[in-house]
């Protein structure tokens, strides 16, 4: 006799239970998940975010200030004429600061035409650019003489290094996984934007609620 109620009883319990994923799904709101949508498409039309464009413009930067640290170095050693004759034409890996130069040249064509040109999203880009960096420097550093020739000696091959592992940082901590959380935020979005859209069809018009005719009497 008193397996009837309970089962009423559990049935009424879980309907009370599921009650708030209802209200749950009833309270998004439609046109702030459009707002969502269309803010990240409008992102996706730019062609590159805005950490990827902060990225890239830090890639520019390591090209200029390494250019800037050897454009000094090249005056103060006596001119630039002179001792840019000697530094290129007269290229001594023990003594020159040209390929350092260069090595900022190869960094930043390889990295903006990873990331910004061909919108990459994979480490191996930068692992690779770090990694030459890194290997060339201390090869350097170990067999060239150019802690014998002043500061440059130090500066150039300590800040070349330096910005090499920032920006390896900043892509691999900052770049990607804020753009995969966007990319994240944007699918539970759309989603979410395709249910409420099956919830609430939209609002009925005047034209729909009609009255059934009165029946004759008698019928």
């Amino acid at each position: 006799m008193n397996r009837v109620p309970a089962a009423a009883e559990n049935a009424h319990s879980s309907s009370v239970e599921s009650c708030p994923s209802l209200r749950d799904v009833h309270s998004i709101n439609p046109a702030q998940l459009m707002t969502r949508i269309e803010s990240y498409e409008g992102r996706e039309k730019k062609g590159i975010s805005d950490v990827r464009r902060t990225f890239c413009l830090f890639v520019t930067f390591d090209l200029l200030f390494i250019t800037l640290l050897w454009i000094i170095e090249l005056n103060v050693k006596g001119g630039i004429e002179t001792t840019l004759e000697k530094e290129v034409l007269q290229y001594d890996y023990s003594s020159s600061y040209f390929d350092i130069f260069l090595l900022a040249v190869f960094r930043f064509k390889v990295l903006i035409l990873a990331y910004a040109m061909c919108r990459l999203r994979h480490w191996w880009a930068i692992a690779f650019t770090t990694a030459v960096t890194s290997a060339f420097l201390l090869a350097k550093v170990i067999i060239s003489q150019l802690f014998s020739q002043g500061a440059f000696g130090y500066v150039l091959p300590i800040i070349s290094f330096i910005l090499a592992w920032i920006e390896t940082w900043f892509l691999d901590f900052k770049v990607l996984p804020q753009e995969a959380e966007e990319e994240n935020r944007f699918l539970i979005a759309q989603d979410a934007s395709e249910r409420a859209a099956l919830l609430h069809p939209g609002v009925l018009s005047d034209g729909q609620f009609y009255s059934p005719p009165e029946s004759v009497a008698g019928s």
